[in-house]
């Protein structure tokens, strides 16, 4: 055990792990990449991400750098969750629901609770937090704040950073923060400290006065981002400052969360869900914007495409066995509407009906929750994707979060089809056609050096599709490092700078989970993209997407 490992191992509660086979374990997260830790830290309290982060500021301060990476149950599919030096994992210890409010519906947690245990202990209350990602049974909170993640729900109900309150986050140099809305009286407080936040609070409020132009061209007309850093939400025109949406979406590149409080909806499990089905893909994206235009949102709009369907068919045929009959059609959307009024949904259901074969398609209304649960199994089966292989080609996450302007779906759908087509690749497509946002994720054997040289062609092309139709590289899931590269593309040269202004702002030495999002490059993730792609450490659960 190195030196640095000793002297953790002495101040902290928590335990900590040098050996080469938990080094290994956590070499690798859901992405295509790996990078090996030196020491793996189990936090037991905040008081030990403190004086973790606390230690490495210092050996910063005399030149030595070594980053810290937090990690939850490792679902991130961009490198986000992998690092070279402190790991720190969070699901062993720092894992409870701290309150629940009953009256108002917020819950203070620690990063390290599993979602679905949340999702769990809401539920009995009458209570759900929306959006949940497909990851929902096996990720941690912690990770669904860190990418801003998002799901089905999330075209009614919005991405995580509109739930999370109040955070307390461990700053770089060991100090702890709260964050929420600061008026301009207790932000003048804040600015007059003379520490890391109060520093923190008056470069930030300079950087956006500074930029005030620059920040505004981020906003993308996408309805969900995750890319580079929200800037637009922290400063609002009444001078009041909330650097929480900063924070949600950072990574781990700007503090470590150590708890959050988090506001939730009523849930009810009484819902209509309708099954359409088109054989056109303008006449279905046609659907998809009326059906945005319906006095109730769907509280999903979720699709896969006929290409999925035949794959599984091949591969897995009895998954779908009673479901869906041959032949497939084009595009098939799950709608869904969950108001607690019955006769509105009823209504709705109706009206969604109409849409659907005023544009040439057919739909299915079913009220049954267990008849529900098989048709869902149409959206859910995109998992039989990433858990199949043939020889040694596997699924690869590496072009599947982009999202565009929902007047932009057919032109993205169809830009996709073409790219797959262009390098002879098996397409399937799946994902939430209520916010235009697609995943896919094209066969490629990453032990052959061919390729490992497609699949860096095959990013850039698609990040060019997708920047060009005005979106966003990342809906969900976060930059990462894989994503990182393409964020000076996105958002422009002088945006580019105030993100790499914010990040020297929160962390001068660089120790913040470095190499994710910010001064990444490809030629530096290219050595760490693995030579055989791998989720076992998921298999204890079936992976969806």
């Amino acid at each position: 055990m190195s030196k640095v490992a000793h002297y953790l191992q002495e101040h902290l509660i928590g335990e900590v792990m040098t050996s080469a086979d938990a080094r290994r374990y956590f070499s690798t997260d859901t992405s295509i990449l790996t990078l090996t830790p030196a020491i793996i830290v189990y936090p037991h309290n905040e008081n030990d991400v403190r004086k973790t982060a606390r230690f490495t500021w210092q050996l910063a301060e005399r030149g030595r750098v070594i980053p810290m990476t937090a990690r939850g149950s490792g679902t991130d599919q961009a490198g986000a969750a992998i690092g070279s030096g402190v790991v720190i994992v969070f699901p062993a210890h720092m894992n409870k629901i701290l309150e629940l409010d009953p009256k108002t519906g917020s819950i203070a947690v620690q990063p390290g609770l599993n979602y679905g245990k949340l999702q769990q202990t809401l539920q009995t209350h009458g209570r759900f937090l929306p959006p949940f990602p497909a990851s929902v049974e096996y990720c941690t909170i912690g990770g669904a704040l860190g990418n801003n993640a998002a799901g089905e729900k999330t075209v009614k109900y919005g991405s995580t950073r509109d739930f999370v309150r109040s955070l307390r986050v461990v700053l770089a140099n060991g100090e702890v923060i709260e964050t929420r809305r600061l008026n301009k009286r207790d932000l003048s407080k804040k600015m007059g400290l003379n520490s890391m936040e109060g520093e923190i609070y008056r470069s930030i409020d300079k950087l956006i006065e500074e930029n005030k132009e620059t920040i505004e061209k981020t906003k993308l007309d996408v309805t969900k981002n995750s890319a580079g850093y929200n800037l637009l939400d922290v400063k609002h025109k009444d001078g009041s400052i909330d650097l929480t949406p900063l924070l949600i979406g950072s990574q781990g590149t700007l503090g470590i969360i150590t708890e959050a409080v988090i506001d939730t909806e009523p849930y009810n499990p009484s819902n209509t869900l309708i099954v359409a089905s088109f054989d056109d893909v303008d006449r279905a994206a046609k659907a998809i914007l009326d059906l945005r235009k319906l006095p109730e949102i769907p509280s999903a709009m979720e699709m896969v495409d006929g290409h999925l369907l035949d794959f599984i068919d091949q591969h897995n045929p009895n998954q779908l066995k009673g479901t869906l009959e041959k032949p497939f059609h084009k595009i098939m959307l799950l709608v869904e509407f969950d108001n607690f009024n019955a006769r509105l949904q009823k209504r709705m259901a109706k009206k969604t009906k109409k849409i659907v074969e005023d544009y040439g398609g057919s739909c299915q209304i079913e009220t049954d929750p267990e008849q529900q649960d098989h048709l869902w199994r149409i959206r859910h089966s995109a998992a039989s994707v990433t858990a199949y292989s043939e020889n040694n080609a596997r699924a690869l996450p590496i072009i599947e979060d982009g999202i565009v302007p929902i007047n932009k779906f057919v032109e993205y759908l169809n830009g996709a089809y073409a790219l797959f087509d262009k390098y002879s690749l098996q397409i399937a497509v799946w994902g939430h056609a209520g916010n235009a946002n697609l995943h896919m994720q094209p066969f490629l054997d990453l032990s052959q050096l061919g390729d490992r040289q497609k699949l860096f062609r095959l990013m850039e092309e698609y990040h060019n599709l997708v920047i060009g139709l005005g979106g966003s590289t990342t809906a969900e899931h976060g930059d990462g490092r894989l994503r990182g590269p393409y964020l000076r593309q996105l958002y422009g040269e002088d945006a580019y700078e105030v993100f790499k202004g914010v990040k020297k702002i929160f962390d001068p030495y660089n120790t913040m989970n470095s190499g994710v999002k910010i001064n990444v490059t490809l030629d530096e993730i290219k050595p760490m993209v693995r030579k055989e792609y791998s989720i076992e450490h998921l298999y204890d659960h079936m992976p969806r997407t």
